[in-house]
């Protein structure tokens, strides 16, 4: 199972601000949320007597690796950029109501479009669907172990990237999905290959 973590409330996040590769801390309450998947999901590997994580990656990011670190995992934790955040260029760290309404309109139009200085949800896509192949592609064997899940924890754009290459749709489905600080998707892998379990699970 391939099992993708947002990591918890970032200072950002909370001031209602564009957080793309900014590296800010987490919130005391988006600890509180990493301790609380923690928890979780040692309860279910304790259950099904078996460790939580064969695999355990982050983004290079703080918020990332404080949430991996929180969760409480006996696994070494792995870096890998491909999972970093689509970058917003110019508009990085503005409110989300300064943002203009026709650079949304773009964005959601278009998954080609990249703001000054940043990156588009195609290119984005692109990263995280590589990530993707690696973890679950044919044959996959790493993160279809039945000694185990891969646990990446990541951001809302690549997990939201990461459930387009699971359905295989455009990139552009990002938009009509909403994924919450603190949260879990999972991936399986089923006869046509993978398969989106959970979306969005929160404690």
């Amino acid at each position: 199972m391939l099992v993708l973590i947002r990591h918890g409330e970032a200072t950002a996040n909370a001031a209602g601000l564009l957080l793309g590769r900014s590296d800010v801390p987490l919130t005391d309450k988006g600890r509180a949320q990493a301790e609380a998947l923690g928890g979780r999901l040692r309860r279910d590997a304790a259950a099904a007597d078996r460790p939580a994580a064969v695999r355990l990656v982050a983004s290079p990011l703080r918020r990332a690796v404080d949430t991996a670190d929180a969760l409480g995992l006996d696994t070494p934790l792995e870096i890998d950029k491909r999972w970093l955040e689509v970058d917003y260029g110019e508009h990085e760290g503005r409110p989300l109501s300064d943002v203009p309404s026709e650079v949304w309109q773009r964005w959601r139009s278009d998954t080609t479009f990249r703001p000054p200085g940043g990156e588009s949800l195609a290119e984005l896509g692109l990263r995280v669907r590589e990530a993707c192949d690696e973890l679950m592609g044919v044959p996959g064997e790493s993160a279809r172990s039945e000694e185990g899940d891969v646990i990446v924890v990541s951001h809302v754009s690549p997990i939201k990237a990461a459930v387009a290459w699971a359905l295989q749709v455009d990139d552009g489905v990002a938009w009509h999905l909403y994924l919450a600080n603190g949260s879990i998707t999972r991936i399986g892998w089923g006869p046509a290959g993978p398969i989106v379990q959970g979306f969005n699970w929160t404690p």
